[in-house]
């Protein structure tokens, strides 16, 4: 606790305030908010079976990062599995799991974790309802394929008796004003005037450098895919849980939306950062990109960024081969 004062101290997060919630450590269907410091299946064997209403996280890729250690492809799918009959479990009827990944690399060549994750899901006996892609459009530059710019989530239900709020989720229409020009509704708006569905490709930008809401953390959410999945899947109050909770977006997004959050992190600095961000979000400071807002505005972008240096060198110089031989490209 020592150390979280003094890292509280020097990012000036304010304390909670005293109408939000406290944070707790451990789990009691009487708290709001759950961050746990460890395994996640120590807090999962906690929770009482049928309790949680959505599940939804991004498990390590197995690709070696700080938090995780790389094992045998075949290893990780097992240790996934023990983890995701748990989260099964622990599920309501009516619940969803979201899982979402992206490829495990091995020498250069790729494999798309969400195939074979598919048949722990299925084998449980779960409904794939959507492979959503979630794409971005910032990442690293690969020179010897194509750039990585898409993940994957799998929603999953556990019945045919599960919640969904489409019109929590509509997106506005791309022609508005467009009619039926045929039929019996011939002249009639053809459009739902509450928006519509945002289909199976969600584009939505990554948490980078410039992003309002990067930490220190490598792989991390950003709140606005996780609020939509939220509001879609649960009811106000319900219990969303996280297993691999990172930096704590999900407890985050549920609390924006008046639900519950629990998550475990087993990294302290990571659990540290997450406390903070959950703490400023309930005191109305942490900085989040709101849900919806477009990706990319030109008009509020530089003249200089929107002018390739290249194509004002060829006006000039006349030789465009030369000039774009002087830009590298990283792998």
């Amino acid at each position: 606790m020592k150390s979280m004062n003094r890292h509280r101290k020097q990012r000036d997060i304010p304390v909670l305030n005293s109408h939000a919630p406290r944070l707790s450590s451990v789990y009691s269907p009487d708290e709001r908010v759950v961050l746990f410091q460890g395994d996640c299946r120590t807090l999962l064997r906690a929770i009482p079976s049928a309790s949680v209403q959505l599940v939804v996280t991004s498990p390590p890729y197995n690709i070696g990062k700080e938090y995780e250690a790389r094992i045998d492809l075949d290893e990780y799918v097992r240790a996934q599995g023990h983890v995701i009959g748990e989260c099964v479990r622990v599920l309501k009827n009516s619940g969803s799991i979201c899982w979402e990944t992206g490829n495990y690399v091995d020498k250069g060549a790729i494999v798309p974790l969400d195939s074979i994750l598919y048949p722990v899901f299925s084998g449980l006996g779960l409904r794939l309802r959507n492979r959503i892609i979630w794409h971005f459009e910032h990442g690293l530059h690969c020179s010897r394929r194509m750039s990585g710019r898409y993940e994957t989530i799998l929603w999953f239900t556990k019945s045919d008796d599960y919640v969904f709020h489409l019109d929590e989720i509509r997106v506005p229409q791309k022609y508005p004003g467009k009619k039926f020009f045929k039929g019996p509704r011939a002249g009639q708006y053809s459009c739902n005037p509450l928006g519509k569905n945002p289909g199976d490709v969600w584009t939505i930008p990554n948490v980078k450098s410039n992003h309002v809401e990067k930490t220190d953390h490598p792989c991390q959410f950003p709140v606005e895919l996780i609020e939509r999945l939220v509001v879609a899947l649960t009811d106000p109050d319900d219990w969303v849980l996280d297993p691999f909770l990172g930096t704590g977006t999900t407890i985050i997004a549920a609390l924006r939306s008046g639900r519950r959050g629990a998550g475990a992190e087993i990294m302290s600095k990571y659990v540290d950062l997450a406390r903070d961000r959950v703490i400023a979000s309930l005191n109305g400071t942490l900085p989040v990109r709101p849900m919806g807002r477009p990706v990319f505005d030109p008009k509020n972008a530089g003249k200089g960024l929107l002018s390739a240096p290249w194509l004002r060198q060829k006006e000039t110089s006349g030789n465009l081969l030369q000039t774009c031989e002087d830009y590298s490209v990283a792998e």
